[in-house]
């Protein structure tokens, strides 16, 4: 199996210091206040700055589209009972979505979007008790997603003030 989560990044994250043993709540509520703080974080900020690796727009549209990836999955399970999900290439994603020309106002509009679909999501999913089955990962709980994806979302809050200076 992979190393994911604490066991992959540290606990707390050995870069961004997530703080793995935040509950789910906290983690759902981390998402639903990403859209706010990803626009303060920019605000007056080139969406196309960038210090290696992916643009602050690039990094914003990953973290939108990462987190549609994760409520469609979970939502699949919770509606159609498929429980099994696939890893992907968040690189190879943002090669084929093109992150390069979104501009940073509509990676915003995105993440906005996909965050309030995700907290839907996961939050019926953390009190149904939903399980994935992830080809390299193993048992995902509902509650493992949240964390996993907070942290997602705040690592790369991270990258970006790192970017910004701020």
């Amino acid at each position: 199996m992979e190393s994911w989560g604490a066991a992959l990044f540290g606990d707390p994250c050995h870069a961004c210091g997530f703080d793995w043993s935040l509950t789910p709540e906290q983690a759902i509520a981390v998402i639903a206040d990403a859209p706010e703080v990803f626009e303060r974080a920019t605000a007056g900020v080139d969406g196309d700055a960038r210090q290696g690796g992916w643009s602050v727009a690039e990094y914003t549209s990953h973290v939108a589209d990462n987190l549609r990836q994760w409520s469609e999955r979970v939502q699949a399970a919770r509606v159609a009972g498929q429980t099994t999900v696939a890893g992907y290439d968040p690189d190879q994603l943002a090669i084929a979505r093109n992150y390069a020309a979104i501009p940073l106002s509509v990676a915003l509009w995105s993440l906005h979007h996909s965050a309030t679909a995700w907290v839907d999501v996961l939050s019926g999913a953390v009190a149904q008790e939903v399980v994935l089955w992830h080809a390299t990962r193993g048992r995902q709980r509902a509650q493992d997603v949240a964390r996993n994806n907070a942290h997602d979302a705040m690592h790369h809050l991270w990258d970006i003030q790192r970017i910004t200076g701020r």
